[in-house]
């Protein structure tokens, strides 16, 4: 995937076009992640010890890797990723400046 938890990333499509988020997990299987702030939906919850009262709760779902970009660090613009390998690793690189989006 060329996401991964932590990345700051921009939505490109859906109902969510042009919002910005962290992501909070990963679902490479699914090929799905989880935004911050991104594709809220409403859950019917029965009472629990954590949640005594029940009710309707928003939380956020997964949506497609393919409908995020990561945001470039220093431009803070949406970049497609490339792949760059660095004294033996391989690194991910902002295609629009080059630089890296690893730490």
């Amino acid at each position: 995937m060329h996401v991964k938890k932590g990345d700051k990333v921009q939505v490109i499509s859906g109902k969510d076009k042009g919002k910005q988020g962290v992501i909070l997990e990963a679902y490479p299987g699914r090929e799905r992640v989880l935004v911050e702030g991104i594709n809220i939906v409403k859950k019917h919850a029965k009472p629990s010890q954590l949640n005594p009262q029940g009710g309707i709760i928003d939380m956020e779902a997964p949506i497609h890797v393919s409908n995020v970009m990561p945001l470039d660090p220093k431009t803070n613009e949406p970049t497609r990723v490339g792949y760059k390998e660095v004294d033996g690793k391989k690194v991910r690189i902002a295609k629009k400046t080059g630089n890296p989006l690893d730490k």
